[in-house]
């Protein structure tokens, strides 16, 4: 069960966390504890889930997780336009990200719905 390092959504979620850090390094020293801190986690919340649940004994509990991961790319994704209304990403950043977490959501998706109809 410890192959989630081969999974491509997984792959994809680590990519994204790595951005989202990149690109939250320039918002306002104000926003640190606040929606810096808050997009960051969720980001970080994608990955860690897909492999938590790769970790547990039956795809049930695999199935869950992945509810959980596909929440916490929902919250990123409202985080991310927030982002944007404020003025903290340029059009081009929020555009490439939005991009790659509603792939990342299509991806979790897919390999819920694998799980469930084994």
């Amino acid at each position: 069960m410890n192959y989630f390092k081969e999974l491509k959504v997984w792959q994809k979620a680590i990519e994204l966390v790595t951005e989202t850090y990149l690109k939250t390094q320039s918002f306002p020293k104000e926003e640190i504890y606040g929606l810096t801190s808050q997009i960051r986690r969720c980001a970080v919340s994608i990955p860690s889930n897909i492999a938590e649940g790769c970790g547990r004994k039956t795809d049930k509990d695999f199935s869950n997780f992945l509810g959980i991961s596909l929440g916490s790319a929902f919250e990123f994704e409202t985080q991310l336009i927030i982002c944007k209304n404020l003025g903290h990403i340029i059009e081009s950043d929020f555009k490439f990200l939005e991009s790659e977490i509603q792939h990342i959501q299509n991806m979790i998706i897919k390999l819920q719905s694998t799980i469930d109809s084994k």
